[in-house]
């Protein structure tokens, strides 16, 4: 895979549809991580531990199993209330046993006409345990697609791998198996091409920066702080999206932002970006086909 290096300054101007200037992508990451896993090795179930002292993976670890559990039995539900409330929606990821084990929260995103984006198969099984296999890492993406399709009804468009650890035959995997995005990549404001060998796919950046587990479990920063932060970055990007267009995104989990304490945080910052109109509550995948189709006039193919 091979994306070009293309400063702002030598970009053209990106005007999103129907004259909206910024687009928001806020992301409830849906995820699963297992109660013991075959190793005696510490198991990596992806972002900081609340508790530190890291256990073989066949060693039940009740603390960290059960406070990532209460996203899924509590923190989501407080999340999807804080969304209906201001009437915005969300895009959410899903891992694959999320489905599985899990459907009611799929349901409930489903029932809401949501965004859902394929994010592995579990949470913590990482797609760089095969970066010298490649083979095995398509199976585990197709294991997931597959997966996907059978709780959604539908194919998915798009691809977040578990804690963006992707490897550089990710894309082109993903490219050969009729995926048209990968959010992965954090390293832009706007959504650029990536060739593969198997044609092009759209980078529609996600974003460590502006996340839960940065603001709560990484900085310790308190709920003001972070709706602090959420706003001056939405209001910087929308005062630079008078003269192109740019994306903000944001990353949330259920078990971090879903805590009675922090909700405040979700909620007045969606208030705060619906109080302008002329914002894009966007999908990745609007984005993704809109830019596959746009994207000559923003940065045309082998510019450097």
């Amino acid at each position: 895979m091979h994306y070009d290096f293309v400063p702002h300054p030598k970009r053209k101007t990106l005007r999103w549809p129907d004259g909206k200037r910024l687009a928001v992508i806020v992301t409830l990451n849906l995820e699963y991580w297992d109660m013991l896993k075959d190793t005696d090795e510490p198991y990596y179930a992806g972002g900081p531990p609340a508790i530190p002292d890291p256990v073989p993976g066949n060693i039940l670890d009740v603390p960290n199993f059960s406070w990532r559990e209460y996203g899924q039995r509590v923190g989501i539900w407080r999340l999807f209330e804080a969304f209906d409330g201001v009437g915005v929606p969300a895009s959410c990821t899903i891992n694959a046993k999320v489905g599985l084990e899990r459907r009611d929260i799929v349901d409930a995103v489903l029932e809401r006409g949501w965004e859902l984006v394929a994010h592995n198969y579990e949470q913590g099984d990482l797609l760089t345990n095969y970066q010298f296999n490649k083979d095995e890492e398509e199976a585990l993406i197709k294991k997931s697609l597959k997966v996907f399709k059978d709780v959604t009804g539908k194919e998915s468009r798009g691809w977040l791998s578990s804690s963006l650890r992707s490897t550089t035959n990710t894309p082109d995997i993903l490219a050969d198996n009729g995926l048209i995005f990968l959010c992965d990549y954090m390293n832009d404001e706007q959504p650029y091409m990536i060739q593969t060998d198997n044609g092009p796919i759209v980078s529609v950046p996600y974003s460590v920066e502006i996340n839960d587990f940065t603001f709560f479990h990484r900085r310790g920063m308190s709920t003001s702080q972070a709706l602090d932060v959420l706003k001056e970055q939405f209001d910087q990007l929308y005062l630079e999206s008078e003269t192109t267009g740019k994306l903000m995104s944001v990353g949330l989990h259920p078990h971090v932002s879903g805590h009675p304490y922090r909700i405040r945080a979700t909620r007045e910052f969606l208030e705060h970006a619906k109080g302008h109109d002329d914002v894009w509550w966007a999908t990745r995948e609007e984005i993704a086909e809109w830019y596959m189709e746009n994207h000559e006039a923003h940065i045309p193919a082998g510019q450097t």
